[in-house]
């Protein structure tokens, strides 16, 4: 059976390779060394040291294996392919019926950050965007009910 791919801007591609490799050549050193001092404490039975390095190592070499699995899956969507619509990767500006104007980065479902305005092309608004043009005309599904808004602009992310 063929996994599944994870969409990634090419932003979030490349922060997951950088965090791998700071966890293989960096991190995974220091928890060696942590180690290392912790054993030359004496006995391990009760050396509190040694049990903090044991569960750092066991949580690098977790996110590792996870890291891993996450850039093996991903698929990079190219944020140049389509140029006059609204896609993954792409910055919009929506304005709502009251007025109200809002800015948006659309990213993969891993790289959400609502709290600094990225979010998903599978959120409501991600959803009710992608695939239209400027100026046109949007409703999106809320739990609250419908929302109209106009895409005001849109323009791809610096990657």
């Amino acid at each position: 059976m063929e996994e599944k791919k994870i969409k990634y801007t090419v932003e979030g591609y490349e922060k997951l390779q950088e965090e791998l490799n700071y966890l293989k050549n960096v991190r995974r050193q220091e928890v060696k060394e942590l180690l290392k001092e912790a054993r030359s404490f004496g006995d391990l039975s009760e050396n509190s040291e040694y049990d903090e390095a044991r569960d750092q190592q066991a949580k690098v070499e977790s996110r590792i294996i996870e890291l891993e699995y996450l850039i093996k899956n991903a698929e990079v969507i190219d944020t140049e392919v389509v140029k006059n619509i609204v896609s993954l990767g792409s910055t919009v500006v929506i304005k709502y019926k009251d007025g109200i104007e809002k800015q948006y980065d659309l990213v993969g479902s891993n790289e959400v950050d609502p709290f600094n305005g990225k979010i998903s092309d599978r959120s409501p608004i991600g959803m009710a965007v992608i695939g239209h043009k400027k100026g046109e005309t949007v409703i999106i599904e809320t739990r609250s009910g419908e929302k109209e808004a106009v895409i005001v602009d849109f323009f791809k992310t610096k990657n």
